[in-house]
């Protein structure tokens, strides 16, 4: 992962990779609000690579994650601690921070819930 990000930053320029996820991060947020999800965390202490996102009530967590993984091979993480089975922690971090992973993600979601 590091080599990764390292190789972003050379190939794209470290503007230029903030900028990506920071537009990813908004292009996620609009599809999650779409699919009337909603965010842990306000608007302003949100951080682009690590998206908390609340669990809808009688959503099965364990289900929706694992057909994810199963299904899409898209992984992503449960809530821990308090937060366990109440939230969903979205990545978008190197290769999974472009639109079009986005939009795998949220297609998939969509047809889940």
């Amino acid at each position: 992962a590091l080599y990764q990000s390292l190789l972003d930053v050379v190939e794209e320029g470290l503007d230029n990779v903030l900028e990506r996820h920071k537009r990813v991060h908004l292009y996620l947020e609009k599809g999650l609000n779409n699919l009337g999800l909603k965010f842990l965390v306000e608007k302003d202490s949100r951080l682009p690579s690590l998206n908390a996102v609340k669990i809808p009530d009688g959503v099965d967590d364990l289900r929706v994650r694992s057909e994810l993984l199963h299904k899409y091979n898209i992984e992503i993480g449960g809530g821990l601690g308090p937060f366990s089975g109440k939230v969903w922690r979205i990545g978008l971090m190197g290769y999974s921070a472009y639109e079009k992973n986005v939009d795998t993600l949220l297609s998939a979601l969509r047809k889940l819930l």
